[in-house]
């Protein structure tokens, strides 16, 4: 790929930025003087990144690599949250750089940042995007974490790591001993080379596992962004927590985040009350149940458990301050499709959830005929008494 992109072909890519990419390729020997194949694969990464790194997407100045990179990158939001963990600190390394958005994001915040990539290719146009960005405060180094360690004389304030997730065959790995590098095996090096290591986990990857297999976890962050978790971060040290703190971020739409703090002691200590489902229904956020706080976000906000698996609470007192969705209960039924289309209007729509409940929500749909949407939400799920029951709600919207 040649860097800049020649005027010609800068007008292509921003002429069919939305456009489909299979058919721009099949349409490649209408332009005969452009290399068709290579800007479209600049299109399509251009279009994974339009939700994870927009400003990055529209920017015509920068070279994308493939689309495999843009989705291994962190987004802007969860980069942005991580920079500022690292706020103030004079030097860090980024030893799995991939695309730069991280270490991108942590030069707004750091003094100096050493990027580190093995693909030369890729740190190659790193290098390049950088200057476009006007990031002056990033070295880019093309080489091998350990190698680039093992070389370094340098001692860091923090040092990032976000291991690879996929296997030579393309498949995704869960453990840490599977990714690349081998982040328990190199710790010993990595402590030698800085006090602090602030490293990135697929959210599918155990908690309790990852704090067995590290040994040297300070504190914890389950990142969510939408409600949905992106990224588990832990900052590893010499001297590791007995219990480390976990804390539940969600990063909302609206620009604001909701916070829970919790270890497995303070959830040891909760004691849950139970009870049929009262005035209010509360749904904790995505980042809350990977963080495991089961018991005490109910104790923090005296809020009542539907059932010890259901991880459903309710109220007869609004707890606006909850994070996660809030619901009015209208009414509680069987889970018989007539009974609860008649709460529905001509369309029979309703957004269905279930939770501890024999059947899928696809399932649930096909049995009841209740198709998506509308304002109505059903939660699907098992009552104190073991009956099976639909909450039908609405959703309490809370302004201020």
């Amino acid at each position: 790929m040649e860097f800049p992109l020649p005027e010609a072909a800068r007008r292509y890519v921003a002429a069919h930025l939305h456009d489909d990419p299979a058919h721009l390729a099949l349409q490649a020997r209408r332009h005969p003087n452009l290399p068709v194949p290579e800007l479209v694969r600049q299109i399509q990464a251009r279009q994974k990144a339009r939700v994870k790194l927009p400003s990055w997407a529209d920017n015509q100045d920068l070279i994308f690599p493939p689309a495999l990179s843009v989705e291994q990158a962190s987004s802007e939001r969860t980069a942005t949250y991580k920079a500022a963990l690292v706020t103030g600190a004079a030097r860090l390394a980024d030893l799995t750089g991939g695309f730069g958005a991280d270490s991108a994001f942590f030069a707004a915040e750091v003094g100096q940042v050493d990027y580190v990539e093995r693909d030369a290719k890729l740190a190659q146009v790193v290098a390049y995007n950088l200057g476009q960005l006007g990031i002056s405060n990033v070295a880019v180094h093309a080489a091998d974490a350990a190698a680039f360690l093992k070389s370094s004389g340098t001692t860091f304030d923090w040092l990032f790591l976000d291991p690879a997730r996929r296997d030579q065959r393309g498949g995704k790995t869960f453990r840490l001993a599977d990714c690349e590098p081998d982040v328990p095996r190199l710790l010993p090096l990595l402590l030698r080379h800085a006090p602090r290591i602030l490293l990135k986990t697929s959210p599918m990857l155990d908690i309790e596992l990852a704090i067995q297999e590290l040994k040297h976890v300070r504190r914890l962050w389950v990142i969510a962004v939408d409600n949905e978790v992106k990224e588990v971060l832990y900052e590893l040290g010499e001297e590791p927590a007995v219990d480390p703190e976990r804390l539940a971020v969600n990063l909302r739409r609206d620009g604001t985040q909701q916070e829970f703090r919790v270890n497995r002691a303070r959830e040891a200590r909760a004691v849950p009350r139970y009870a049929e489902a009262q005035q209010y229904l509360y749904e904790p956020n995505a980042a809350i149940l990977k963080a495991g706080a089961f018991k005490s976000i109910g104790a923090a906000f005296e809020l009542i458990k539907l059932h010890q698996h259901s991880h459903l609470y309710t109220s007869n007192e609004l707890r606006a301050d909850f994070p996660g969705r809030i619901f009015c209960i209208l009414a509680t039924e069987k889970a018989d499709g007539p009974t609860l289309k008649s709460h529905l209007g001509p369309e029979g729509r309703a957004h269905v959830t279930t939770r501890n409940f024999p059947e899928s929500v696809a399932d649930f749909r096909r049995r009841t005929g209740i198709r998506e949407g509308g304002d109505i939400y059903m939660f699907a799920t098992t009552d104190l008494r073991g009956r099976l029951v639909v909450l039908v709600c609405e959703k309490v919207i809370i302004t201020g």
